[in-house]
């Protein structure tokens, strides 16, 4: 990043700048890669255990295509465990200065590898697969298409091998895993001197298909890939429990966390603030969401209809 856009502001660095006491750790801005100048201090994501039974369960395409319980091993010995008991240290602590704690979670990332406990949550046996329709991607365009099947051609391998409950049921049980992580780290805010008067923003990088479109993981412009958790929890700004349905982008969470804040502004921010939809769920927001999956290939989300266009011109349409 410092590379390419050395002068940027990152939303941590602003709020370093701004008197924030800011650390931060796991995968926030990505696995294996970290902007130090944005943290005064910085967690780094620990290693995984590997599982002890060989080899592991999967389809052998790639070294994240595996899964497998992990037997004798428990949320302590996982990255994720570890990283929330670092930072419900943090929050233990008194701050002479108002703080920045960004939590980066790597689960449900493949591997899909959670202690066993997680798994027989969900039998083999109730496994329900997702809602597919039969030729679904027979009438995309040519990239589309590729998307779809090509792209990955995890879907088939899945059919083909009986994998596809399987897959599911480690996909359902990395869910579980990290919701529990998350159940801790709002225990240990909640326990600590500074539940009344913290943002919370939960959010994702992406979506998951788990064989829509006969299509897995990301690597689309379709709903399942590009659709995130979003919730936000503003002291003061928000009412429990309230749902608000208009399409909004990740790229407005950086200035909405500036006004609600009440830091100075930024230059160049492309999002929009969310705090007028935080106060009303109803509030208009005329500009849609808008999505980028490679070189000049585009998704438009309104509250009614999903656009994209590919770069040769193609186009898909959902309502």
């Amino acid at each position: 990043i410092r590379d390419l856009l050395p002068d940027v502001v990152t939303l941590p660095e602003h709020f370093k700048h701004s008197g924030y006491r800011v650390e931060g750790g796991g995968k926030i801005f990505h696995s294996g890669m970290n902007d130090r100048q944005s943290w005064h201090a910085y967690f780094d994501q620990p290693r995984d255990p590997e599982p002890r039974k060989k080899p592991h369960v999967g389809l052998g395409l790639h070294q994240f295509w595996r899964w497998q319980p992990l037997e004798h091993f428990d949320d302590d010995d996982m990255a994720d465990g570890k990283l929330v008991n670092w930072a419900a240290k943090f929050l233990k602590r008194d701050h002479d200065r108002p703080f920045f704690l960004g939590v980066g979670f790597y689960r449900p990332h493949m591997p899909w590898h959670v202690p066993k406990k997680y798994f027989d949550l969900f039998p083999l046996e109730g496994i329900q697969l997702p809602t597919t329709k039969a030729q679904d991607v027979d009438d995309l365009p040519g990239y589309g298409r590729w998307l779809a099947r090509e792209r990955t051609g995890f879907h088939a391998a899945a059919v083909r091998q009986n994998q596809w409950k399987p897959a599911v049921q480690a996909y359902l049980a990395c869910i579980a895993f990290a919701d529990a992580q998350l159940g801790r780290l709002l225990d240990a805010l909640d326990a600590s001197p500074h539940a009344d008067n913290t943002i919370i923003v939960l959010w994702s990088d992406n979506g998951m298909h788990l064989g829509q479109k006969e299509h897995w993981t990301k690597w689309g412009l379709w709903e399942q890939a590009t659709r995130v958790p979003l919730i936000i929890v503003a002291p003061g700004v928000t009412k429990a429990g309230a749902r608000c349905d208009t399409p909004v982008s990740l790229l407005d969470l950086y200035p909405t966390l500036v006004e609600l804040c009440d830091l100075s502004a930024v230059d160049r921010l492309e999002g929009e603030s969310l705090v007028p939809l935080l106060k009303d769920s109803r509030a208009v927001r005329n500009t849609p969401a808008i999505t980028t999956h490679g070189h000049m290939n585009h998704s438009i989300r309104t509250a009614r209809w999903r656009y994209i266009r590919y770069r040769d011109g193609s186009e898909e349409l959902y309502d």
